[in-house]
């Protein structure tokens, strides 16, 4: 087990990394709305340009492709989903910062939810950016776990205490 202080300092360090994590998907947001009412083959053919890579091989082609068929309407869907989605890692960090019981299990939730995701991606091919994601995840988890499990023996310990003493339970301090 780890520590109160400790565990203190993990769910404030989660906190910070949804915050972080958050801000990171807001200016993405930003970011395609400023592609709105551009012509964005041209510049996806600019950037694989720019990257010396060749514009008829696979991934390439791709991306080209994929710019080419980016509406205005699907940039500002996009930017939405991407607002809502940091809008509730904001909101999460919040509640972590303030060791929040419901934000210690939405992060142990939604952290576990991507790690078979992330393990798939693992098997179908390795590379660094899908490792750091999985074990950046596994640490959330991990870590959010133990304050969880702390949190519950601590509880465990007071009611034992109280009715040791004969003390009704809620009289008994909160932890």
């Amino acid at each position: 087990m780890i520590s109160q202080s400790a565990s203190h300092k993990a769910v404030r360090a989660v906190a910070a990394f949804e915050a972080i994590k958050g801000l990171v998907v807001l200016c993405a947001a930003f970011g395609l709305l400023t592609l709105i009412h551009r012509d964005l083959r041209a510049l996806a053919l600019e950037i694989v340009g720019r990257l010396h890579l060749d514009p008829t091989r696979k991934y390439p082609d791709i991306f080209i492709e994929a710019a080419s068929n980016l509406t205005p309407r699907r940039l500002w869907s996009f930017a939405g989903f991407a607002t809502l989605y940091s809008a509730f890692r904001f909101l999460e960090a919040y509640g972590l910062w303030r060791e929040r019981k419901w934000a210690e299990w939405l992060a142990l939730i939604s952290g576990g939810i991507y790690l078979p995701v992330e393990i798939y991606g693992l098997m179908v091919k390795l590379t660094w950016v899908r490792a750091a994601a999985f074990v950046a995840n596994l640490l959330v988890v991990w870590l959010m776990a133990l304050v969880l499990l702390r949190s519950r023996a601590r509880k465990r310990a007071l009611i034992a205490a109280a009715h040791a003493n004969k003390v009704p339970p809620e009289k008994s301090p909160n932890p």
